[in-house]
Order: C-alpha cells, then sequence, then structure tokens
C-alpha cells in the first residue's frame, strides 16, 4: 500500500494535496527554492533561498539529482543546513543550520 514517494527537488514551488485514509489531505511538497533555517545557538529562524543539494544519506542516486528529504545537507546564504522535516509528507522544508567544523 502507499504511494510513490514526492521527491522534492529544487526549483520554483509546487505544492499538492494527496488523500490520505480517513478522507484527509496531505500537503506535498513536489519542489521549492526556500527553506525555514533554525540558528541553535540564538534560537532565530528565517526563510532562506536553498542554493543546492550538499548530500543526501537517503540515496545515492538523490544525491546526484538533488532531491530533499530527511537529513539531506543543503546550502543556504546562511551556510550548511540539515533538513529535518519530511517534505513530501509535512508539506514544508524546515533545516536546522550546520555549526562550521573546527
Amino acid at each position: 500500500m502507499g504511494s510513490e514517494p514526492a521527491e522534492t527537488i529544487l526549483g520554483e514551488a509546487r505544492l499538492t494535496a494527496r488523500k490520505t485514509r480517513g478522507g484527509r489531505l496531505k500537503h506535498v511538497v513536489l519542489a521549492c527554492k526556500s527553506a525555514s533555517v533554525t540558528d541553535p545557538s540564538t534560537g532565530k529562524s528565517q526563510k532562506v533561498e536553498i542554493t543546492r543539494v550538499l548530500k543526501n544519506p537517503a540515496n545515492p542516486d538523490y544525491q546526484k539529482r538533488g532531491v530533499i528529504t530527511r537529513g539531506a545537507i543543503i546550502e543556504t546564504s546562511l551556510g550548511q543546513a540539515e533538513v529535518t522535516s519530511r517534505p513530501g509528507q509535512d508539506g514544508v522544508v524546515n533545516a536546522i543550520l550546520q555549526r562550521p567544523k573546527q
């Protein structure tokens, strides 16, 4: 059971809704170009543009194609951030800014 994965990519924002069990709707992001990034040191969030997908541990093919899933490392104007939401399930792209390696 289930449906095919949304495979959210980088591009002009496209959203869709899918019917779920119980007659409810699930919002799915098919493409996006911005993310809500939180800085853990200050606790502040801001909407920034995604430059590219650097790494996606879910699937090596996703990394080559630039698919955004939970755990993907994206490059933004603030720096690198890790995606904490599930764009294909939640309908948003939330990320936490990563600290530079020392």
